[in-house]
């Protein structure tokens, strides 16, 4: 049974460490939190990072160190399916498609790769949808990114708003971008938070109707990019997601009619022949509880 609102992922971003016993319980966390999908991010660093950037940064090769190996794909995407939560990966070079395949039930594309037009159709070609970041773009690049998808055969995208500010202030948030992106691509747009901020969260969903809303996830403050400050923890987060998904439920169906907590009280409504409660059918027959 879906969850009412927003598709809610949980971004473990390279918080795991490269141990898998840590990055299963992102899985779990991201499941007792709320969430639908749980995101983890597969590049290698010699495939991302220029040999110029590398050969003069000591900070980014170190990175190495935040590389998911692969084998941890399978135990992931298990223990996913096992807590009733999406698996999905962000894949950063082209062959990284075809190594998350058999696992993702979506492919995540970051903004940073936005205009890398050979991995979008590379991920639209395999059938499954695509959700794509937009930070730091402008909308001509976000419309040749979606016709890229469109081209290659995704028909389900979403889009998500974002600021690649880590963190971003809330001032901003540019929330009413969502709208934008939604009236000129026509898909679906949710909101990206770097902001670690409970009111942005619910301003993108309950104003600017935000379809999905993906987050940083730490588990203990102890994760390499959590010292950055926009990772969530789950004492943090959960209680949004919750106050989110009451919010939603609240809702109903719409089709006015009694509610079951309400049904019993019908009879004490004031009779129309003198204004007096309960109706006089109860009247005739009532007695007071012993």
């Amino acid at each position: 049974m879906p969850h009412p609102g927003p598709l809610f992922i949980a971004e473990a971003s390279s918080n795991h460490g490269r141990d898998l016993g840590r990055a299963l319980r992102f899985v779990d966390v991201a499941a007792d939190a709320g969430c639908d999908a749980v995101k983890f991010q597969l590049f290698r660093i010699n495939r991302l990072f220029a040999p110029e950037i590398l050969a003069k940064s000591e900070k980014h090769r170190a990175r190495q160190q935040w590389e998911l190996p692969l084998d941890h794909l399978a135990p992931l995407a298990k223990h996913c399916s096992e807590r009733g939560i999406l698996f999905s990966c962000t894949p950063f070079y082209r062959e990284a498609v075809e190594e998350l395949r058999p696992y993702v039930a979506f492919y995540k594309v970051a903004s940073y790769e936005l205009m890398v037009t050979g991995l979008l159709a590379a991920c639209a070609a395999t059938g499954k949808p695509v959700v794509l970041s937009t930070g730091m773009a402008m909308m001509d690049e976000i419309l040749g990114a979606v016709a890229t998808l469109r081209a290659a055969g995704c028909s389900d995208i979403t889009l998500l708003h974002c600021v690649s500010a880590y963190p971003t202030p809330s001032s901003e948030a540019n929330l009413a971008a969502i709208q934008s992106l939604r009236d000129a691509t026509g898909c679906r747009v949710g909101w990206s938070d770097h902001t670690r901020r409970p009111a942005v969260i619910e301003r993108a969903v309950h104003h600017w109707r935000a379809r999905a809303v993906e987050f940083h996830l730490d588990l203990d403050g102890r994760g390499a990019e959590y010292a950055s400050g926009h990772c969530w923890l789950p004492g943090e987060i959960a209680p949004v997601i919750a106050r989110i998904r009451e919010s939603f439920a609240a809702d109903g169906t719409g089709f006015k009619e009694p509610q079951p907590s309400e049904r019993d009280d019908r009879a004490w409504r004031a009779d129309p022949s003198d204004g007096m409660r309960p109706l006089q059918a109860v009247r005739a027959v009532w007695e007071p509880d012993q």
